[in-house]
C-alpha cells in the first residue's frame, strides 16, 4: 500500500477564529498572518491504494462549489477544483476512487465531493464509483444542524449522498467498505460524531496495532494545535475537545501512530513526541507524501 497527500483548494481564514482564546501575540509565533489577520490553511486529503484492495480517499477538502461571492467570503483562494488536479498529478481520476471517508460534512472537508460551481447549475456529486463513509452520529447532525454550525453544512449534500445509493453510515470501529484495515474513533468537541480514521499499522505489540497513520481532521488541524490547550473558535466545546485531544495523543504516542494534518499549510505528516515537561509536539515532519509506504 502507498500513501499520497492530495492538496485541495486552499483557504485564508481569520487567525483569531482558528486559535480560539489564544492571543495573537502567541499564535503569530507559529504561523504567518496577513494584513487582514488571516492565515494560510490547506485542505489536504489522504489517498491510500491499495487499502483493503481498494483506492481510498480520506476527505475531499473544500473544493470549488461556492459561487464567487461565497468563495471570497470564505477565503477560498483558487476558482478551479484543485483536488481533481492533484489526483491527476498522482495518477488518479475521481472515477478511480472506491471509497471516500469523511470525518464530517462541514464544507471545508466535504465540498470537494461536488463539481465546480457553474452559473445556473445545481450541485452535482463527483466520485461516481465510490462508497461514502460517514459516522451515524454526525449524519444526524448534518440532517438537523445546530444554529452554531448550520452555515458550515452544504444543504444539498445529504440528499445527494442518499440518492447515490452508496452511503455507508458507521457507528463502531470499522466500516463494511474497509474491513479491519481502517479503525475509527470518534470525537464530539468540534462537532458531534467527528470520525477519526486510522489506517492500521503493520506492527502488533501486545495484540494492538502500532505504526499506522491517523487522519486528525479538526480534532488537530495542524502542528500548532498539537499543543493540548490550543483549540479553535469553531469548536463547539473547547473543554471536551481538549480532553479528547489529550487521550488521543497519548494513545498515538504509545502506539507510534503518525498524524496526518488536513489544514497545516506546511506539513502533511508528523510523528508525535513529548518533552520533559509533558508537552506534546511533532517530529519527523513531511511536507508531502508521494507514494510513501505505510512503514516508511
Amino acid at each position: 500500500m502507498k500513501l499520497w497527500s492530495i492538496l485541495g483548494n486552499s483557504q485564508k481564514l481569520d487567525g483569531g477564529a482558528m486559535f480560539g482564546n489564544a492571543p495573537r501575540a502567541l499564535w503569530e509565533r507559529w504561523v504567518a498572518v496577513d494584513a487582514h489577520n488571516r492565515i494560510d490553511l490547506a485542505c489536504r486529503a489522504l489517498l491510500a491504494s491499495p487499502l483493503n484492495g481498494k483506492t481510498v480517499l480520506f476527505e475531499t477538502g473544500i473544493g470549488a462549489f461556492f459561487e464567487p461571492a461565497l468563495r471570497e467570503r470564505y477565503g477560498v483562494v483558487e476558482d478551479r477544483h484543485v483536488l481533481l488536479d492533484s489526483l491527476a498529478a498522482a495518477g488518479f481520476q475521481h472515477e478511480d476512487i472506491d471509497v471516500v471517508v469523511l470525518s464530517h460534512l462541514h464544507f471545508d472537508h466535504a465540498g470537494g465531493l461536488l463539481a465546480p460551481w457553474a452559473e445556473g447549475r445545481a450541485p452535482q456529486l463527483l466520485f461516481p464509483n465510490a462508497t461514502f463513509v460517514v459516522s451515524q452520529a454526525h449524519w444526524q447532525r448534518a440532517l438537523h444542524p445546530h444554529p452554531r454550525d448550520r452555515a458550515s453544512f452544504i444543504p444539498e449534500l445529504p440528499t445527494l449522498l442518499q440518492a447515490s445509493g452508496r452511503l455507508e453510515l458507521v457507528e463502531g470501529a470499522h466500516a463494511q467498505a474497509l474491513g479491519d484495515a481502517v479503525r475509527f474513533a470518534y470525537s464530539d468537541g468540534h462537532t458531534p460524531g467527528l470520525m477519526l480514521a486510522e489506517i492500521v499499522g503493520p506492527e502488533r505489540v501486545g495484540g494492538d496495532a502500532h505504526g499506522g497513520v491517523v487522519f486528525c481532521a479538526d480534532l488537530i488541524p495542524g502542528r500548532p494545535w498539537v499543543h493540548v490547550p490550543i483549540t479553535m473558535g469553531y469548536d463547539r466545546c473547547a473543554e471536551t475537545l481538549i480532553d479528547e485531544k489529550r487521550a488521543f495523543l497519548e494513545d498515538k504516542l504509545a502506539r507510534n501512530v503518525h498524524l496526518f494534518f488536513t489544514h497545516d499549510a506546511g506539513c502533511a505528516l508528523a510523528q508525535v513526541v513529548r518533552d520533559e515537561k509533558g508537552r506534546f509536539g511533532t517530529a519527523q515532519e513531511h511536507v508531502m507524501l508521494l507514494a510513501r509506504g505505510l512503514a516508511a
